[in-house]
Order: structure tokens, then C-alpha cells, then sequence
């Protein structure tokens, strides 16, 4: 009787494990099955074209089969060419560039704006949240062209300072690393908000007023505490902004000129002008590589460090 129980005991125990298990594998199982089928597929259908013969209009297969030898063809001149190209070397220099400045500037505006958000009293935060998204409510190609007229030699910006007699003529402010800059923190600018306010607001406030108790002064405590406390915000809005800022075409397109040649602008050459789909693959790859490295690298050295100093 004693093993009949026992028994129909751990057949429970089993059953609400396999139900338990199934309901987490779901759970994180569809995520991944989203990335998988919406950007490892493409990607890898990318990274065969890159590294794949044309025959023609048609593109050889990777590997044949002949006499029981399996061979494996794998063509590297376009990555030979990228590494050896001043132009394109220049423009991922560039991209990098404007990408990173995007998002120090963007940090620089949007931590003071989160925080004040967060410290703000709790019937504001939706009124300041909604502003926040309140350019999100329409078109983004008709936000970033708007500023055409804001910055063309005879927009509202040259023709107000004229006035003003400020100024005796337009100043060249369009297709200029100022304009695109411009536009791309306006652009991205609320997706380093809102991850530090979500940061933010959860942040126990008890913290300082211990720091306050200890003597550390309030520019102190923000330091030792409020800042380190919301290194997770920090990094989540960086990443936001810098991993679309790298491969931007829109904003180079319509803001920005010779001078701030983008990779997004030259992939969109290379598929479309040029039709060399190859080439156009490596360049794609390539971006990849330079976004996903640097960030893997700091996000586990963010993982391994942290704790909040001691005040």
C-alpha cells in the first residue's frame, strides 16, 4: 500500500514538473523562435550571399558533391575589399562616428529629462511621458523632413536671425555633419529617455537620504548612487540609440551630404544603384559584426562589475 502511494506520489510530482517545464520552455521558447525566424534566417540567407560565386544572374551553392568528395567553396574577395578600401573603411569610421556621438549627446540631454521625470510628483509622470512619446504619434519621415525647413539656408532658423540682424547672410547649416547630428538626436533622443526613466522611478529613495545622513553631499550621492544604480538604464538607452544610429539612411539622406557619407546610404547604393548584391551582403554582414562585438564585450563587463560605492 505504502509503494502504490509512493508511487502515485511522484507520478504527481513528474506530471506538475512536465507542466511547470512546458509553461517556461513556452514561455522562453517563443521569444527565441521570433528571433530565429525574423533575423537569423535572413541573416544567414545574407551571409550566403556574401561569400557565394555568381554564375550568371545566379548564385553557386556552397558545397557540391562529387565522387564521394564534398567541396566547399567560399568566395572572401568582398570582405578582402572592405578591409582594403579607403572608401568604405572611411564610411563604417563614419558611421561609428556620428552613432556615437549621437548617443553621448542624446545622453547628455535625456538623463537630466528622465530624472526629472522620475522625480517628479506622480500625477505628471503621464502628462511628461506622453510628451515624450508625442513625436512618435506621427510620421517619422516627415518629422526628420521637417527639419529641411527648419535648416535650409533660407529656413526659419537663417531667416529669424537675419531679422534679427544677427546675422548679415544664411549660415550653411544643411548636408553638414551639424544638420545630421541634429537629426539624429532628435530622432533617437526618446529612446534614451525612456529606458532611464523606467530605471529611474524604481530607484528606493531611501538610499540617499542614508547618504544624506552620512554626510555626503547631494552632487556626491548622485554620483555614488543615483548614477551607478542606473548603469542598466544607461546601457539599455545607449544600445537603443547607437545600434540603429550605425546603419541610419533615412537622416543621411535627407540632412546630411558628402561630407557624413553613411553605411546605411552606401548599402542602399550597393543594393539598388549598383545591383551587386554580393558586395552589398558583405557590407551588411560587416555592420553587423562592428555593432554586435563591441556590445557583447561591454555588456559583460557591465554584468561582472557594479555594486554601488561606498559614500
Amino acid at each position: 500500500m505504502n509503494i502504490t502511494k509512493s508511487i502515485g506520489t511522484r507520478a504527481k510530482g513528474i506530471v506538475r514538473f512536465l507542466k511547470h517545464d512546458w509553461g517556461k520552455r513556452t514561455v522562453i521558447g517563443i521569444p527565441y523562435l521570433f528571433l530565429i525566424l525574423l533575423f537569423s534566417v535572413p541573416f544567414i540567407v545574407v551571409l550566403k550571399l556574401s561569400v557565394s560565386e555568381i554564375d550568371g544572374i545566379h548564385y553557386q551553392d556552397l558545397t557540391s558533391y562529387a565522387d564521394g568528395v564534398v567541396n566547399i567553396k567560399i568566395k572572401l574577395s568582398n570582405y578582402i575589399f572592405l578591409s582594403t578600401d579607403s572608401l568604405y573603411v572611411q564610411t563604417y569610421w563614419s558611421s561609428i562616428k556620428f552613432a556615437a556621438i549621437n548617443t553621448i549627446i542624446c545622453l547628455i540631454i535625456g538623463y537630466p529629462f528622465a530624472y526629472f521625470m522620475a522625480r517628479s510628483p506622480a500625477t505628471m509622470r503621464p502628462a511628461l511621458l506622453m510628451l515624450v512619446s508625442l513625436p512618435f504619434w506621427t510620421s517619422y519621415l516627415l518629422r526628420v523632413y521637417a527639419w529641411k525647413g527648419l535648416l535650409d539656408d533660407h529656413g526659419v532658423f537663417n531667416n529669424i536671425l537675419m531679422w534679427a540682424h544677427i546675422i548679415d547672410e544664411p549660415i550653411k547649416m544643411m548636408h553638414t555633419g551639424f544638420s545630421m547630428t541634429i537629426g539624429m538626436v532628435y530622432t533617437y533622443l526618446p529612446f534614451m529617455i525612456l529606458p532611464l526613466y523606467a530605471n529611474l522611478v524604481k530607484m528606493d529613495l531611501r538610499l540617499l537620504e542614508a547618504a544624506k545622513d552620512l554626510g555626503a553631499t547631494p552632487w556626491k550621492a548622485f554620483w555614488l548612487i543615483t548614477v551607478p544604480l542606473s548603469k542598466n538604464g544607461i546601457v539599455a538607452g545607449s544600445m537603443l540609440v547607437f545600434i540603429p544610429s550605425v546603419g541610419e539612411y533615412v537622416i543621411p539622406e535627407l540632412l546630411g551630404g558628402p561630407s557624413t557619407l553613411m553605411i546605411g546610404r552606401v548599402l542602399w547604393d550597393e543594393f539598388f544603384s549598383n545591383n551587386d548584391w554580393a558586395m552589398a551582403s558583405s557590407v551588411a554582414v560587416t555592420m553587423v559584426g562592428l555593432i554586435l562585438i563591441p556590445l557583447v564585450i561591454f555588456n559583460k563587463y557591465q554584468a561582472s562589475s557594479g555594486g554601488v560605492r561606498g559614500v
